[in-house]
């Protein structure tokens, strides 16, 4: 007895503090994860956030050269205005550049908190934002994380002249494959989508990510190709909007394998 109980003392002096140790930790963990969740609500944060990464966008771009055999955008969007101009996510950061300012344009945007300092960003280059959801293949119609609103938005804009720039593939879904919420908003509202990409010979893949999102570097050569415009009829059933995902899919992804040709200057 008496050597469980000198155990049980001389247990309780090497755990206690331990213990302390622990429950401290946590406590700290605790505040800062709080603090973060702070932070990341922060307008403050998201602006100053979103200022930086618009001037380095622009350092970027102004130290970049022309790859020949670009699209020429500004002919291609004048000409088809109102589009609905889709590209990739991960391939997105310099879509900006290719917007003819003389042009309205609104970029849809997820809802998340992460979204709000790339809003901040768009915003700076003169685009205005929507909120919503691109829309997997089987959500749509679904009133999943404002998609629906979202739709009609873009309509409405796209009515008043206003063009649209979506990402077409749907986040931590399936990598550069479209979903049915770009060939939905080109039904609904009878304006032609554009494949687009826009890359750079000098770039960092964040391997990481789920989307293997493109990070421009400066001194590179630049590569901007458009597709031809795609249609959607106005009564396109599910089987033909199906056909027509792929189609917009398939000619994301032919903009993107050119654009890196041409930035790379292979034959």
């Amino acid at each position: 007895m008496a050597v469980t109980e000198r155990s049980k003392r001389a247990t309780g002096r090497d755990t206690a503090p331990a213990r302390r140790h622990a429950l401290r930790s946590m406590s700290l963990s605790k505040r800062w994860r709080r603090l973060r969740r702070r932070l990341m609500e922060s307008p403050v944060l998201h602006a100053g956030a979103g200022a930086l990464v618009y001037w380095l966008l622009v350092a970027v771009r102004r130290c970049q050269r022309l790859a020949p055999g670009s699209s020429d955008w500004t002919q291609v969007l004048t000409s088809e205005h109102p589009a609905i101009v889709g590209l990739w996510h991960g391939q997105h950061l310099l879509a900006p550049f290719f917007r003819p300012k003389t042009l309205p344009y609104v970029a849809l945007l997820s809802r998340n908190r992460d979204a709000e300092i790339n809003a901040s960003v768009v915003e700076r280059f003169g685009i205005s934002t929507v909120r919503g959801s691109g829309g997997r293949a089987r959500e749509v119609g679904q009133r999943d994380k404002g998609g629906v609103r979202a739709l009609i938005a873009l309509r409405r804009l796209l009515g008043e002249g206003t063009g649209v720039c979506m990402i077409a593939d749907v986040p931590k879904g399936t990598p550069r494959e479209a979903g049915l919420g770009i060939v939905t908003l080109a039904r609904i509202s009878g304006r032609p989508i554009i494949p687009s990409a826009a890359v750079t010979s000098r770039r960092h893949v964040i391997e990481s990510s789920w989307d293997k999102t493109s990070v421009p570097l400066p001194f590179g050569t630049l590569a901007v190709v458009l597709g031809a415009p795609i249609l959607v009829p106005a009564d396109a059933d599910a089987v033909l909007l199906e056909e027509k995902r792929r189609e917009v899919t398939r000619a994301i992804e032919a903009a993107n394998v050119e654009a890196l040709r041409l930035a790379e200057g292979r034959p």
